[in-house]
């Protein structure tokens, strides 16, 4: 009986592994080519540099008397206004300032304080069983920390970076709708998501005025940059602003500004 030849290594076919695609996915394209910012350094600084000018010690709009009804403030406030949060939470905070004193009053009875604010059913919910996790986790503390605060009922990234900012003195950028809306609509910080830019703006943004960017931010979204009828004519950074919508033609002052090391060395000397 003859033998079945045998295939020489050299005639064995070996299937080619596929080489990978070097073309990213459209979204991911579109992720590599979109800027960090349409400005340069030179002109993030000044706007913000006329920020500090018009706002030394911008302060957020919710009303509290500690760190932990800070954080209760930040809460409620969830789809609701500062003005509507600070009307109810002045008489809560005014017999529970500790989340010992929030855990004795209940469900209910902090249901009646904050009924005026919406979705205040599950928000309660959310204030009780967060002071639960306070007093059990924490001994009664507010965490100093993102992840820690991100684990409490009813905080997410947003909220734990307020704290962070407002209560512990922390360069964090809370991105909220005002946020949001100017960052994209002037082009200094394009993005999808409130991650996104809050990444941009952490890059963009010069060290010295992190600090209290998100509040002049906030602030400038909520009097200047509205939503739906921005007021350019009332603008401190309309010369240098490029959003395709701006409703006027602000020309530049007629004192340029120097240039950010011109002016770090004269404010040196």
């Amino acid at each position: 009986m003859q033998k079945p030849k045998s295939k020489s290594i050299a005639s064995v076919r070996v299937p080619r592994p596929k080489p990978k695609s070097s073309k990213a996915s459209p979204r991911s394209r579109q992720a590599q080519k979109r800027p960090v910012t349409a400005y340069t350094p030179q002109e993030v600084d000044e706007i913000f540099r006329r920020f500090r000018v018009q706002r030394p010690e911008p302060k957020g709009e919710l009303e509290s008397v500690n760190p932990f009804t800070l954080l209760v403030a930040v809460v409620l406030s969830a789809q609701a206004t500062d003005a509507g949060v600070n009307k109810a939470t002045r008489p809560l905070f005014a017999v529970a300032d500790t989340p010992e004193k929030m855990l004795a009053l209940g469900e209910e009875k902090l249901g009646e304080y904050i009924r005026t604010i919406g979705l205040w059913r599950n928000k309660a919910k959310n204030v009780i069983a967060l002071c639960e996790a306070l007093i059990r986790d924490h001994g009664g503390k507010i965490p100093e920390d993102r992840e820690a605060l991100q684990q409490l009922p009813g905080v997410g990234r947003k909220t734990a970076n307020v704290v962070l900012n407002v209560a512990f003195g922390q360069p964090t950028m809370a991105v909220d709708t005002h946020i949001f809306r100017v960052s994209n609509r002037i082009l200094l910080a394009p993005g999808r998501t409130p991650e996104e830019v809050e990444r941009a703006l952490l890059s963009a943004i010069p060290e010295e005025y992190l600090l209290h960017a998100h509040h002049w931010l906030i602030l400038h979204g909520r009097y200047v940059c509205k939503a739906r009828k921005p007021d350019c004519s009332a603008c401190i950074i309309a010369d240098l602003c490029k959003a395709p919508e701006k409703t006027s033609d602000v020309p530049a002052p007629l004192v340029p500004w120097e240039p950010i090391e011109e002016r770090r060395q004269a404010e040196e000397a």
